[in-house]
């Protein structure tokens, strides 16, 4: 029996892993022909810009082009550092992400499961279509409904506080009021269109197990705590990883609508980064600036992934993204 060299056992390894990947492609080729359009869609808008992000590091000026601009290093970041309070920015900006992630999500989870528990076909069909609607008004319908409730002359609550003998309230200049009004601004435009994902899911739970459980005395909330959640972790906890990466990113319209950009007495709790960019680069418009910024948020969100993801992979394997 002869025994096999060493260049000969390495170019048998490589045609076993070479013809093993052949086949995987083979048998899922179909999944992989339908993964196309997304792969191209990514490597189109997400990989081949990224040489843009020499924007942040330069002076760009319009004649001498990307690659030919002076290098100033870190000198766009100080726009940020010095010139802006980066750490009241960065901390209103993710306050108002955890708020609208978790407890965007946990409304959400609690309609699809209501909403699964009703048995008029009819009844959850108008409820659905009229907590998606808000979801289709824009930020800028928003605003206004905003301000003609809000309003201290001519505002619908001040005009229902007179009514009653009360003193009307001076809300566009109360800052503490603002962070309430946002988050419920913003749970009241998403929750009803968020709450797909998580309907959805229920859809493919198996009806076998949730007779079974009524077979065996399960009520409602029982049914719900021990067969519905647990089924609905999964999707939870990919949802809130792909949230994370935006935790840096404000939702600027929202919030420039409903309190606009030169309020300056609720600067305290309502100003977050795309906010104080915005008001920066009006009058001083510069790419470069723009490009700091976003690497900055992208960077941040990206450490913030990779920690959720490794505190999900210690505590659940199955359900971290890698």
């Amino acid at each position: 029996m002869s025994v096999l060299t060493e260049k000969e056992s390495s170019v048998e390894y490589t045609n076993k892993r070479t013809g093993s990947w052949w086949k995987k492609f083979k048998n899922n080729r179909t999944l992989l022909i339908m993964c196309l359009p997304a792969i191209a869609f990514f490597i189109v808008f997400a990989y081949l810009p990224m040489p843009g992000l020499y924007l942040a590091f330069i002076k760009y000026n319009y004649s001498d082009g990307i690659f030919h601009s002076p290098f100033v290093g870190f000198e766009n970041f100080r726009f940020l550092v010095i010139t802006g309070d980066l750490w009241r920015l960065t901390f209103n900006t993710v306050a108002y992400n955890l708020a609208f992630i978790l407890l965007g999500n946990v409304l959400q989870i609690m309609v699809a499961v209501l909403l699964n528990e009703l048995r008029g076909k009819w009844f959850k069909k108008i409820s659905q279509t009229l907590m998606f609607l808000p979801h289709f008004i824009s930020a800028v319908l928003i605003g206004l409904i905003a301000y003609n409730i809000l309003s201290y002359d001519y505002g619908l609550l001040n005009h229902i506080l007179q009514a009653l003998g009360m003193e009307p309230l001076k809300v566009y200049s109360s800052p503490n009021a603002w962070p309430f009004i946002i988050v419920l601004t913003y749970l009241w435009q998403a929750t009803g269109y968020g709450s797909i994902v998580y309907f959805a899911a229920i859809m493919g739970l198996d009806n076998e197990i949730v007779e079974a459980a009524e077979i065996d005395g399960a009520n409602a909330f029982q049914r719900i705590r021990h067969i519905v959640l647990p089924w609905l972790k999964p999707t939870f906890i990919i949802l809130l990883l792909f949230s994370l990466g935006g935790i840096l990113k404000g939702n600027f319209g929202l919030i420039y609508n409903l309190v606009g950009a030169n309020n300056t007495a609720l600067y305290a709790t309502t100003d977050i980064i795309e906010t104080y960019v915005f008001r920066s680069l009006m009058t001083n418009f510069n790419f470069s600036l723009g490009s700091a910024v976003s690497l900055y948020q992208s960077l941040f969100g990206f450490v913030i992934v990779l920690t959720a993801n490794w505190l999900v992979r210690k505590l659940s394997p199955e359900n971290s993204l890698f």
